[in-house]
């Protein structure tokens, strides 16, 4: 098998770096099923010298082919990397995803095995996402419990065959705002009867930038986006798995107004708080507790998109 892996890109070359590096050291078995792999990376109109650093340093990366856009988002970007795609295996990552080095030989071995058992190729392999905020050594961080996700389909990690991408209608590019457009795809996936299976040891470590105060406002606008596009997911499928995936129900309603004492903890009145937490080298825990009010924003934000609608 071939893959493809696809990866849009804006504006992260430091980690995009980390990223191609780790993918150009992969290391296959003997008897490995990987006949070869390319690297197809799509540039979404980055500002911070992507592509002159791509064509700098390509002899670092033979693996490597890469595409721009003007900045239209992942969904689209996501495309046309499928497009521009030759494997008949396409994996999706994220450039701030940097992987081990038998993340394809993992994936391979899913994808043999998930075969045998279902004697067809109907479904995908979905490896470990692992948050990190180590930029140094991405790959030191240990699994915890808030790195469990239990997304159908997400484009962390995940590897599929390229037709049944091309048969569900690839990406949305309607999702044009942060969120969604992935699990959106997911849906149609499911309705074709593909099956989830997942891959644990195919790790890939998801860096961010150490929480701090001033990534704030980027947050609850990420939210209030998340939310309209939440609604325009459930125009497309208005279903109860998809209102208890965006959180459009009366519980998350009640839930995050009570825990935010309907957003007195904001994320002025938990400044102070959030600060102490992170002097005291704790800036992942400050973030779950930023939770809080980030999931009300995204609870308004839901309800504001859905209530202009109607």
């Amino acid at each position: 098998m071939f893959f493809s892996v696809v990866i849009p890109t804006y504006n992260r070359q430091p980690i995009l770096a980390k990223c191609l590096l780790a993918l150009e050291a992969q290391e296959l078995t003997d008897m490995s099923a990987v006949t070869g792999y390319e690297i197809v990376v799509v540039d979404d109109g980055s500002t911070d010298g992507t592509l002159a650093w791509l064509e700098e340093n390509k002899d670092q990366f033979p693996h490597v082919r890469w595409f721009e856009q003007d900045h239209a988002g992942p969904a689209v970007a996501r495309n046309l990397g499928v497009k521009q795609a030759i494997g008949e295996i396409i994996i999706f990552i994220d450039s701030d995803l940097v992987v081990l080095s038998n993340f394809l030989q993992a994936h391979a071995d899913a994808l043999l095995q998930g075969k045998e058992k279902l004697a067809s190729d109907r479904f995908f392999t979905y490896g470990a996402v692992i948050n990190t905020s180590n930029f140094a050594n991405p790959t030191a961080e240990p699994y915890k419990i808030t790195d469990f996700s239990a997304a159908f389909f997400a484009t962390g990690n995940v590897a599929i065959p390229k037709h049944w991408l091309e048969k569900a209608g690839l990406f949305d590019t309607s999702f044009q705002l942060y969120g969604w457009e992935d699990l959106e795809l997911g849906v149609r996936l499911k309705k074709l009867g593909l099956k989830l299976i997942k891959c644990p040891a195919a790790v890939g470590y998801h860096w961010h930038p150490p929480f701090s105060l001033a990534q704030i406002p980027r947050l609850i606008d990420q939210e209030m986006q998340r939310g309209r596009m939440g609604v325009l997911f459930y125009q497309k499928h208005p279903t109860w798995e998809v209102r208890m995936m965006i959180q459009m129900t009366w519980f998350h309603r009640l839930l995050w107004g009570i825990l935010s004492l309907n957003g007195a903890l904001n994320e002025r009145t938990m400044a102070p708080f959030l600060q102490w937490l992170i002097n005291l080298g704790k800036p992942q825990l400050a973030l779950e507790i930023a939770r809080i009010f980030l999931n009300w924003y995204n609870v308004k934000g839901v309800y504001e998109a859905y209530s202009k609608i109607n």
